[in-house]
């Protein structure tokens, strides 16, 4: 069994190991983020009371600078694509290497993911045509958040393949908080600049947690499966 198999057998026996089974798991990784998502939307199209609190919270938090425009660009398809192609590289080599059954399988599972935020979010924008904050001006299709969706698809899908090559549970947890962080600061810089109301930004974030939980299940099984048609190299823990 090769290292990245190792590695994510380790992931799936960690989360087989909880009090949770595979089965009662999905609807917590689908079902609750989903849920949020389909309540934030309506309350957006019905200009529910959920609308009106947000925008109250916008109003104390608007503060335009050049530090929070900055870290909206981490959102941008320049700033994040790039990142995330630069680990599916390293991650297909680093595969490939070590003789993973399918190694090219992960990245370009992860390429389609991106691939797909666009195809999913323009749609949303022009069907709920949401206004933005006053200082974008007029216009619409700000709901939900473009910068947000690329953000945690791309740093979201880049930690989730990088995680199983990590050997230390250190490095493992300064690179979750990395992806944490730069989530964090996107949507700060949206929200503190005025791109974006508060409920876009949440909203995208659970739409992309639906994305990222069907990204691991399809990559541990497969990856699972793989391992089970490899014979062991070696004797002893990967």
């Amino acid at each position: 069994m090769s290292a990245v198999d190792g590695g994510w057998a380790r992931a799936a026996a960690a989360a087989d190991s909880g009090r949770l089974s595979p089965m009662s798991r999905t609807p917590l990784l689908f079902g609750l983020p989903g849920l949020c998502f389909l309540l934030i939307t309506w309350q957006v199209v019905a200009d529910g009371p959920l609308v009106r609190l947000d925008e109250r919270l916008s109003g104390g938090l608007v503060h335009p600078d050049r530090f929070s425009e900055l870290l909206a660009d981490l959102g941008s398809v320049q700033v994040a694509v790039p990142v995330l192609t630069l680990a599916l590289v390293l991650v297909a080599l680093h595969n490939r290497a070590t003789g993973l059954d399918r190694w090219w399988l992960p990245p370009a599972a992860a390429a389609a993911l991106m691939l797909l935020v666009p195809a999913v979010i323009v749609p949303l924008k022009e069907l709920v045509s949401r206004p933005g904050p006053p200082v974008m001006g007029p216009g619409t299709g700000f709901y939900p958040s473009g910068h947000t969706a690329t953000a945690a698809v791309a740093y979201g899908a880049a930690t989730l393949l990088l995680l199983p090559l990590l050997r230390s549970a250190g490095a493992r947890g300064a690179l979750l908080c990395v992806c944490v962080a730069l989530n964090a600061g996107v949507a700060f810089g949206l929200v503190r600049r005025g791109y974006h109301w508060p409920l876009d930004v949440v909203a995208s974030w659970c739409l992309c947690a639906v994305l990222l939980s069907a990204l691991w299940l399809f990559v541990s099984r497969s990856t699972r499966r793989s391992s089970a048609r490899t014979p062991s190299l070696r004797t002893g823990p990967s």
